[in-house]
């Protein structure tokens, strides 16, 4: 025995979407129905947990023998239930996890869609190897809580002995599972995951399975001051629009319409500040968009959520998707978003922490005015360190703006990189022709600044006037005529990174024309890999780490403008579905800056978890360290960040941070 497949079927009191994988394992209520398995390539076998049927005793043996690998799609699932049915302790959970490979993971990694039905259709497997589509129905009868109704007798829970015919198709659909994990995995084994992305995938998942302590208080506290100024603010706005629900948003449309005698279409958050800025004809309508854009700010959702998914031990657990970018291999979150959380600005965090802990919603409401927005600054400090702990917070500076210019071989930013670190000052400065010295608070050409940081911002990719917009440009006060200048001055002062976006676009049409290897800058390979055994085709980016991007299926067409372009096969962002993408080499070059920057983050982790220390959780380009009082300094975790990484000679990293109580924006 090589390889043991394995899925299986549970049923908890807990939602699994809404609370995660840990606080649904952790219930008591937790139960293994049925586990399914295959060993190799003889058929798959059924173990029935609810009718006193055992997994065999050989099977048992093979699941924690270290020379049989463990094979699952979404392996974190498996691997946590059975560490719990198993009974393993801490350790041993993780010792055993080295045993495990991840189907899901070799999906993303290879560019493909997450879920086995979508994985499955879009690597057209036959209908005798595709996921059951029943499953989801037989998922909510037997694996969750029923409502208790006169017609099922009162029951709470739906067993086998209820549904013999549904159960018996459950069992065809687990085992089913199991022969389209297999065949996924065989495909895919031609191109397999490289050995370092498997090891950054243990460490996620130690690092989510250790998760985060949450402040409860602080979460109740929200909770109860977001419910009381909501009452007080919908009375408020009731009272002045005589509407039923002034929170719906086609009610109050048809109100404003009447009031300001003209067609309100939206009430997006920029639509109101407009009409804000306007002479209003009623002090009343003027407030009612004040308590639109009030209520609008609260993030009481981000509350609820921690709420949700909290542990028993005060923790949140699997907050972060591993390979949840797949187009870049960077990390997405999950359950409460941390890599979306609203930024604080306030001096007095611990007042307002104080505040809201004691539900003081009156006094919070006297001191800074906006109760939602708050509320909304504090989300960040919910995360606390264990007890007796203090959080080091460690950020790389500007990692993609240095990425880039290491990449395309700017030298001035890499000096700026390598000296004062002032890159929008920097870029003003080479951008307009102005000494940087004179870019500073106090002088007239300070106003550059804001020019500056917007195009880094949003033009190192390729961009244009729109991007500007986008980024907020309009804003800042710039005019929209002013745009296009900028655009024309950043890319004249930064032409080397210019040359990289044609340098990408024309390697890679090189490569689908020919067939033929092109390196280019810092050892970054585009290639043309396929298998025709597997079906598999794609076009490849080897990054300076040896890891891979790839782009399933490319081919060449016409894009939008009529120019030749490369074509894939990829997950729309906009919409989600599988189909095909054209790219060019401004997002090519994108792709390539946030990989590289992934892989920086990954060697830190890795560095970090060597070191002894515990990530409890990272955001974008920052890592959360839960540590003891005199266990590592700020300057310490960042000069560990900031140390050289092998693979990337010259590339000029850095890192600020801070320690503190709890998790916030410095």
């Amino acid at each position: 025995m090589t390889n043991l497949s394995i899925d299986i079927e549970t049923y908890s009191d807990v939602d699994l979407k809404k609370s995660g994988l840990y606080k649904y394992v952790q219930s008591p209520q937790f139960q293994i129905l049925l586990f399914a398995y295959r060993v190799d390539d003889e058929p798959v076998q059924i173990v029935d947990l609810t009718a006193s049927e055992r997994i065999p005793f050989d099977i048992e043996i093979a699941m924690l023998d270290p020379n049989v690998t463990k094979r699952a799609y979404n392996a974190a699932f498996e691997w946590y239930c059975l560490s719990k049915h198993l009974k393993l302790p801490q350790e041993t959970q993780n010792e055993w996890l080295q045993q495990w490979r991840c189907t899901m993971l070799h999906g993303l990694y290879l560019g493909y869609p997450s879920g086995l039905a979508a994985i499955g259709e879009a690597l057209k497997l036959p209908q005798d190897k595709k996921k059951m589509g029943v499953g989801q129905s037989l998922i909510r009868y037997f694996c969750k809580p029923c409502k208790p109704t006169k017609a099922n007798g009162g029951r709470t829970r739906n067993l086998p002995q209820h549904e013999p015919e549904k159960w018996k198709i459950f069992k065809d659909y687990c085992m089913q599972d199991v022969y389209s994990e297999n065949s996924i995995w065989r495909i895919l084994s031609a191109f397999p995951v490289s050995d370092d992305v498997q090891r950054q995938w243990e460490l996620d998942m130690r690092i989510n399975a250790y998760g985060v302590n949450l402040d409860r208080d602080l979460i109740e506290g929200a909770l109860h001051c977001n419910a009381c100024i909501t009452d007080e603010l919908m009375a408020e706005a009731t009272k002045l629009t005589g509407l039923r629900n002034p929170k719906s948003v086609s009610q109050l449309k048809k109100w404003l319409t009447k009031e300001l005698s003209e067609d309100i279409d939206t009430l997006s958050k920029a639509k109101v500040a407009e009409l804000l800025d306007r002479d209003l004809p009623s002090s009343d309508v003027n407030r009612v968009l004040e308590i639109r854009r009030e209520l609008g700010k609260s993030s009481v959702s981000k509350y609820e959520a921690m709420e949700t998914c909290i542990c028993s031990d005060g923790r949140a657990r699997g907050l972060l998707q591993f390979y949840g970018g797949n187009r870049t291999g960077r990390w997405a979150g999950r359950l409460i978003q941390v890599q979306n959380l609203p930024r604080n600005y306030m001096d007095t965090l611990d007042t307002a922490r104080d505040l809201v802990k004691n539900k003081n919603t009156a006094a919070i409401k006297l001191i800074y005015g906006n109760v939602p927005d708050t509320l909304s600054q504090l989300i960040r400090t919910a995360f606390i360190p264990s007890e007796g702990n203090k959080f080091v917070v460690a950020d790389f500076s500007a990692i993609e703006a240095r990425v880039i210019a290491w990449l395309a071989g700017e030298q001035w930013r890499l000096e700026v990189f390598n000296t004062h670190g002032k890159i929008y000052e920097a870029s003003a400065s080479s951008m307009f022709g102005v000494p940087i010295e004179k870019i500073k608070k106090g002088n007239p050409e300070y106003s550059l600044r804001a020019k500056g940081k917007v195009a880094e911002l949003a033009l190192g990719y390729q961009g244009s006037a729109g991007a500007l917009i986008n980024m907020g440009a309009l804003d800042m006060g710039l005019s929209e005529d002013e745009l296009p200048d900028i655009v024309q001055r950043w890319r004249k002062a930064n032409p080397r990174i210019r040359d990289l976006w044609y340098t990408c676009e024309n390697a890679a049409l090189e490569v689908m024309a020919t067939g033929q290897r092109v390196g280019i800058n810092q050892n970054i390979i585009f290639a043309r890999e396929y298998d025709c055994g597997a079906g598999l085709d794609f076009f490849t980016v080897q990054l300076p780490s040896g890891r891979k991007l790839f782009y399933p299926h490319p081919f060449l067409a016409e894009n939008d403008l009529g120019k030749q372009a490369l074509h894939y096969y990829g997950v729309n962002q906009k919409t989600g579905k599988w189909g095909v993408i054209a790219t060019y080499g401004g997002k090519l070059t994108e792709n390539i800056v946030q990989a590289v920057a992934r892989d920086c983050l990954a060697v830190t982790l890795e560095r970090l978890d060597a070191a002894g220390l515990q990530v409890v959780m990272h955001i974008h380009d920052e890592a959360v360290i839960d540590c003891g009082r005199d266990q590592v300094s700020v300057d310490a975790a960042c000069d560990l960040m900031g140390t050289p990484i092998p693979w990337a000679p010259g590339l000029p990293l850095k890192a600020a941070g801070f320690e503190s109580n709890y998790y916030m924006k410095d």
